[in-house]
């Protein structure tokens, strides 16, 4: 080591006069002493090694804003609120479905104190979380009865564990999906204890094969909705209602995991019809499972609709106690809901006010991006539901289109924005869709796409 590098090394301050300068008070008042400790010793460390390998030694206020920058990356959330400018109304990666003002007033309501989540007021007792979203969902299902679960996958999964376990389910060959990351039907049908008894073929299933395949061990017939693919060309799956007619002919339960949650019909908006629970119930499925953070637009929920009996059977099993709601979950869910009883989902609900958005609204406000960024082009392009539903249907859109040098590098620094903007590149360029970024957001999304440009 030079006698230069030496003296410079000397030059750096101490920890001890690095806290007791003023600047340091916030970095302790924030984050702790421990925690600025640590930081500022980590901060002197790479200053070091900075300076043997030729740089000059940092001032003290150098080093403290290095060790504040440490600490507010090393302390930010994880979990942070984005702007999809994406374009996927239902985007898994991005929390699903955002919630209406109803709902999150509700659940604000419920989380800043006690609430009777399970206590009955009229007799001034114990009662059951059961009942705040069983009415509503009966009341806009048609359904004798309901459940609420923490998510579709705990929902399946307690009716197979009620109903299946040590004995067959019957379930189409076609309908053996992955659905998410990890969720596999055949997986979770094992784990369940149920017996897995394929139906049919991939692409063709009949309701002779379903006919052939019941024994005296069968239990239930599972239908699982193809939500998150399409199978086309040569194929033929059962109506629901003969499904029905042959399962009860021999005392058999016919189960449909539905999973997208659509309540509303949506060819209307120029997309597929996608099943609804309504339906279902009424081609005589004993019991019908879907996700409430999907079409139905509200918090994540896995809910149970159907027949009394075997509801009440499920609320008494068990594993209802491991996978139910929390009390911020059935908030927000009520408050969903009341919206769909009200005939104001349209009106109130996110995913619905996207999935219905004029084309025209969302290119004049593409238009006014651009006018306000000053460059860019507003081009025609495609929105997707995502989430599981509506597999390859689209909706026209409109795109504020961002011709940029290195659009990785772009995206990447649109991503680290506050809050982070989360766009799409296709034919290298930048793409942001208006439909999905919510109202109220335009000022925090232009700012950090200037901010973006000028950084390039």
């Amino acid at each position: 080591m030079t006698a230069d590098v030496h003296d410079r090394l000397r030059a750096l301050p101490s920890v001890d006069s690095l806290l007791a300068r003023p600047e340091a008070a916030a970095l302790t008042g924030t984050y702790g002493r421990a925690a600025a400790l640590h930081a500022l010793r980590a901060t002197l460390e790479n200053a070091r090694r900075a300076i043997r390998n030729g740089e000059t030694t940092p001032d003290p206020a150098a080093l403290l804003s290095a060790a504040a920058a440490r600490l507010a990356h090393e302390h930010a959330p994880t979990l942070r609120p984005v702007i999809n400018a994406t374009g996927v109304v239902i985007h898994t990666n991005l929390g699903r479905a955002p919630l209406s003002a109803a709902a999150i007033a509700a659940i604000q309501a419920v989380a800043a104190g006690y609430s009777t989540l399970e206590y009955d007021l009229e007799p001034g007792q114990r009662g059951k979380r059961d009942v705040h979203a069983e009415r509503l969902l009966c009341d806009v299902t048609g359904a004798e009865a309901a459940l609420v679960a923490n998510n579709n996958a705990a929902a399946v999964l307690l009716v197979l564990l009620a109903f299946a376990q040590g004995h067959e389910a019957l379930i189409s060959r076609g309908q053996l999906v992955q659905i998410g990351g990890g969720f596999r039907v055949p997986d979770v049908m094992r784990q369940s204890g149920a017996i897995l008894v394929e139906v049919g073929a991939t692409n063709r299933t009949t309701l002779d094969d379903y006919a052939a395949a019941i024994t005296e061990s069968t239990r239930i017939m599972l239908v699982v909705h193809s939500s998150n693919f399409r199978m086309v060309g040569f194929t033929e799956q059962p109506e629901l209602s003969a499904l029905a007619e042959l399962a009860h002919s021999h005392n058999l339960l016919l189960i449909y995991d539905l999973g997208s949650g659509a309540l509303l019909d949506t060819a209307p908006f120029g997309l597929a019809h996608e099943p609804t629970v309504q339906e279902a119930l009424d081609a005589g499925c004993d019991l019908v499972t879907f996700s409430g953070d999907k079409l139905l637009g509200g918090p994540q929920a896995g809910l149970i609709a159907g027949r009394a009996d075997r509801v009440a059977a499920l609320k008494k099993h068990p594993f209802a106690r491991a996978v139910r709601a929390d009390k911020l979950d059935l908030a927000g869910l009520v408050a969903t809901l009341e919206s769909y009883r009200r005939g104001a989902a349209l009106d109130e609900l996110p995913v619905w006010q996207m999935i219905s958005a004029n084309p025209g609204a969302i290119k004049r406000r593409a238009q006014r991006w651009r006018r306000s960024l000053g460059t860019g082009a507003v081009i025609a392009g495609e929105s997707t539901v995502g989430g599981g539903s509506l597999p390859g249907e689209t909706l026209p859109t409109w795109l504020l289109a961002l011709d940029v040098p290195k659009p990785d590098a772009f995206a990447a620094r649109l991503r680290r924005a506050d809050p982070p903007v989360i766009a799409r590149i296709a034919a290298d360029r930048v793409l942001l869709d208006p439909r999905t970024v919510l109202p109220g957001q335009d000022k925090a999304l232009l700012g950090a796409i200037k901010a973006a440009l000028a950084s390039g």
